[in-house]
This record gives structure tokens, sequence and C-alpha cells, in this order.
């Protein structure tokens, strides 16, 4: 068989490889969509992993199924940009509570908010990642113990009890959302949404509308207006600072720039 031949069989394999990929793309956004908790962040997960599973054909050896496989290197990828997320809930701090005899929640209230968008994504980026990615798989998804298992690379048993305190803590989270609404009573955005919006405030490219929202938002919020002034302060930072051996050579710049003249 022929160089060509060959090269025509790996493209046709890779080709055909994508084209596997690709039809996972819908559940693997929908994954990424509910443990970042942004529309953005998750398109940005889900393009990541594609491109690493493309990179990496070579390392799926077909032991777990390709969705399995995919999976792993979706939760890979959201780990590293979840870590220090700082609004976690304690898991001790929630088994104890659950363990208190006197200890209960309003179920109305619970399930009103679960039925909300928002107040369940919300609810759900306030429990632990390994915890998260648990009860999005397993409730969300519908996937067994031993897929979710093989998936985030644990055992079954791991599996059960991050699925039990995750539904606790999930729980627990969208009881206590009406602390939340009353802390940031009179707030016209939710933190989310100002939240994804306070990069473009602070580039001026908002319209008129969007930054007086937003104003009004950081004015009144209980827990967003320190982020922005770190956002703000570690650009500001950044615009200082001076490192010297980031500095173009003076020399170097006028080689450079009589280059360009010559050519």
């Amino acid at each position: 068989m022929t160089d060509a031949h060959v090269d025509g069989r790996i493209d046709e394999a890779a080709k055909d490889f994508g084209s596997l990929v690709a039809d996972q793309i819908p559940e693997l956004y929908r994954y990424a969509r509910w443990i970042v908790g942004d529309a953005t962040e998750a398109e940005d997960v889900v393009g990541e992993t594609v491109l690493r599973a493309i990179e990496r054909q070579g390392q799926f050896r077909g032991d777990s199924s390709l969705r399995t496989w995919l999976h792993q290197i979706l939760h890979h990828i959201a780990v590293d940009r979840s870590r220090h997320f700082s609004r976690e809930i304690n898991v001790a701090e929630v088994e104890e509570r659950w363990a208190d005899e006197r200890f209960s929640v309003d179920a109305e209230v619970v399930l009103e908010h679960a039925e909300t968008r928002a107040e369940l994504e919300d609810a759900l980026l306030h429990v632990p990642f390994h915890y998260r990615s648990v009860v999005v798989l397993h409730d969300a998804q519908a996937w067994s113990i031993s897929e979710v298992a093989a998936s985030l690379e644990i055992g079954q048993s791991a599996t059960k009890q991050r699925l039990r305190r995750g539904r606790m803590m999930l729980v627990d989270a969208l009881a206590r959302g009406e602390e939340r609404r009353m802390a940031n009573e009179g707030v016209v955005l939710s933190c989310a949404s100002a939240r994804s919006q306070v990069s473009d405030y602070i580039d001026d490219e908002l319209e008129a509308s969007a930054r007086a929202a937003l104003e009004s938002h950081l004015a009144s919020c209980a827990t967003c207006p320190p982020l922005y002034v770190a956002l703000v302060g570690v650009k500001d930072s950044l615009g200082d600072f001076h490192d010297p051996d980031s500095v173009i050579p003076p020399e170097l710049l006028r080689r450079v720039r009589e280059r360009l003249a010559e050519g």
C-alpha cells in the first residue's frame, strides 16, 4: 500500500472520529452548562474538550464508551477552571445539619426554587464541584452509577456517597435561596448576569441601559462589589507593572524598524 493510500486512510479515520465527537457535543454542552453555570464558559469548555479529544485521538482505546471518555476530558477541564470557587457550601456543615433530628426545610420553597432555571443554576454552583458533577450526570442526564463512576474515574461506592451528599447540599442551597435574595433585595440584575457583564463594564463596552443596570446592582448587591474591586485592581496592577525582561530593548526596536522601512 502506498504512502498516499495510508495517509488517505488516516485522514478518513480522523474525519470519522471527528464526526463521532461532534455527535456528542449537545450532551457535552448540557453537562457543561449545568456544572459551570455560564453559557459562554460552557461553550469554551466544550470547545476545549473537542480540541483535546481530537489531539488525543490515539489515546482512546475503547475501554469505555466515547461518551464516557469525552466527559472525562470535559470534567478535568472544568475542574481546573473551578478551583478556589469561594461560594461553595461546606460539606461537613451540611452533614452536621442533616444529622440533627431537629433540622428540616420548607419543601414548598425548595421545590418552587428548583422549578426556576436561574434558581437551580445558582444553587448548583454552591455545591462543591466534585459533588455537583455526580448530581448532574446522574439526576439531570440519567447516567447510571457505573457510568458516572467510569466517567469521573472513581469507585461506585464513592460515586454513591457523592450523590447522596450532593443532593443534600443542593436542597440546602435551594432552601437558602430566600436568604440570598433577601440579602440582594432591590438588586436589578442577578449576580450571575452582573458578573458576566463586569469585564465589558470595565472596558466601557456596555450600552447605556446595561451599564445603568449593572451600576445599580453593584450599588446594592451584598457580594459582587468586592469581586468588581478585585477585578479592577488586578487589571490596574497589570497595567502598571513593568517587567524589565518584557520591555523590548531600544537597539532591537531600532533594528526592527529599519528592517520594516527597508521592506
